[in-house]
């Protein structure tokens, strides 16, 4: 009889090795010190059982859910759960109700735990602002986007946004080996794990993603004739059905990647580009991050070279939150190889540069008298805004007279380049106030 035939009604109701795992107090959750050490913030708030509404940001399997279910075990409160996923503004008003309905006759508060809270839609979030302001219920929203960009303003107003990290190679060998040492099944066979290193990297940063494959990666192997078990490198690629690519998401090649990416469009490469994109992408990036990038890229080394390229980068943003993956790829790709293609100009970026050295390095200059804004008599009186010459009046739109600080009469921050808009910007301006060479 195999250890894991599905046919043995004592096998029949077993839960994955992920939620046999699932720790249910606060001294066995892995990870996190930031948070749940002791005296930092959510060790304090459970120290006095003065739970907050609040989001749980961070990448998948690193602990949201679990932190939720502890949080709730301990303050004794009604859980419910729900997946933005699957739920509607129906759901949370039921939850809602059941939540008033515990807090007046039954004295018993209640924590509303919604995974995926950046799937909800503006209505829907919205149908939560009045119960999460007065009390009715408290709300924890888990999230692997950006609060700042997912959820409502006023929501996010309403909640502490608590930042969880990726767990680090000691969590997952902790994890590990408490599965070995603690798991009902588990514990009963005698395995050894080839390279613990090539597991913990094809988890992607994923705690849950490792404990399933691990329990896969057993049945694969368990014959029922030897309680031995060597589970090499190969039986993990067929445990998680993916080519293994170096990537450690969030971590040093992460950044190493995204800096290829990124060099790579500057370099004005666009087959180096297309494959950092498609590198990132096989190891899970978020599309939104690489759009995000995108956007940077485009004003600080395209600029005014192709004012188009920011506005095509914005455009590839939203498509990418629209459509979602796998379609998102090619709207990455096109945005990837355009930005590449383009001319290429730092100039925007280092006059902003140069310029705030000299805010940060010098006292603060006054207006010129004839730019000052004169809404009142008084300052009328004063000469402001006297002697001000309105361009649309002069030949050309233009007409010369100084709009910086004394001090800073002869900057000049911004040297358009060479190539593509900014060589017409440059020889207009020079044509315009040759006093000021560009």
């Amino acid at each position: 009889m195999e250890l894991f035939d599905t046919d043995r009604p004592e096998l029949q109701e077993v839960k994955p090795l992920a939620e046999r795992m699932r720790p249910s107090t606060i001294e066995n959750f892995v990870g996190q010190t930031h948070l749940v050490g002791k005296k930092k913030p959510l060790w304090v708030m459970i120290e006095n059982r003065n739970i907050v509404s609040m989001i749980l940001w961070g990448p998948p399997g690193v602990g949201k859910t679990t932190l939720a279910l502890i949080i709730s075990k301990i303050v004794d409160a009604e859980f419910i759960q729900l997946s933005a996923v699957s739920a509607g503004v129906k759901d949370v008003r039921e939850a809602i109700q059941k939540a008033e309905k515990n807090l007046k006759y039954n004295r018993r508060h209640t924590i509303l735990f919604i995974d995926e809270i950046h799937r909800f839609n503006k209505g829907q979030q919205d149908s939560l602002l009045h119960s999460v302001e007065k009390g009715i219920l408290t709300l924890i929203g888990a999230t692997t986007e950006n609060p700042s960009f997912e959820v409502i303003s006023p929501l996010l107003s309403r909640c502490r946004v608590f930042t969880l990290e990726e767990l680090g190679k000691k969590d997952f060998e902790l994890i590990i080996k408490r599965a070995f040492s603690d798991d009902s099944f588990l514990k009963e066979l005698n395995i050894e794990i080839e390279d613990a290193n090539f597991l913990i990297k094809l988890s992607n940063g994923d705690a849950r993603r490792m404990l399933n494959g691990l329990e896969l990666a057993v049945k694969l192997c368990y014959t029922g004739a030897d309680k031995k078990l060597v589970l090499t490198n190969e039986i993990f690629k067929d445990a998680f059905q993916t080519n293994y690519i170096k990537y450690d998401k969030n971590q040093e090649e992460h950044y190493n990647i995204i800096s290829a990416f990124i060099k790579s469009m500057r370099g004005s490469d666009p087959d180096a580009a297309v494959y950092w994109l498609a590198r990132m992408l096989k190891g899970g990036e978020d599309p939104k991050f690489i759009a995000r990038r995108m956007i940077v890229l485009a004003s600080e080394d395209i600029g005014n070279a192709d004012p188009y390229a920011i506005t095509l980068a914005v455009s590839t943003f939203t498509a990418v939150d629209y459509i979602g993956m796998p379609e998102a790829r090619i709207i990455l790709s096109q945005c990837a190889t355009y930005l590449a293609c383009s001319p290429k100009s730092n100039s925007s970026y280092m006059a902003i540069e140069n310029a705030m050295n000299d805010v940060n390095s010098n006292p603060a200059y006054d207006v010129p008298v004839h730019l000052r804004n004169a809404p009142t008599k008084l300052m009328k009186e004063l000469g402001y805004g006297k002697d001000y010459k309105y361009a649309h009046n002069y030949e050309k739109n233009f007409v010369e007279q100084m709009h910086l600080p004394e001090e800073l009469k002869d900057m000049i921050y911004y040297k358009p380049g060479e190539y593509g808009k900014e060589g017409k910007f440059k020889k207009r301006l020079n044509e315009l106030n040759p006093k000021k060479k560009r």
